[in-house]
């Protein structure tokens, strides 16, 4: 769900972490901003500097962590019932 009111600090950059991977067009809209990207832009650097983060651009916010948990969606193989193994 999208924030009625433009997000600020901690909570910006949570919600752009969570974001992040569908693009900063939706990121933005889901933290409030709508479709100012520049604005997103502007206060999402400023939060995280606040935060001593360095962060140049959206993606540099998707961690190893979330990678990893990409990495564990392949494909189950296992019998079809317990008595064939």
């Amino acid at each position: 769900m999208s924030s009625q009111t433009p997000l600020q600090g901690r909570e910006l950059v949570d919600c752009a972490r969570a974001n992040a991977k569908q693009g900063i067009e939706t990121a933005a809209h889901q933290c409030g901003y709508g479709n100012d990207l520049n604005t997103f832009a502007r206060e999402l650097r400023k939060a995280c500097e606040q935060m001593n983060l360095q962060v140049k651009e959206l993606s540099e916010l998707i961690t190893d962590q979330d990678m990893i948990l990409n990495l564990g969606t392949g494909e189950i193989i296992a019998p079809d019932t317990t008595s064939e193994l």
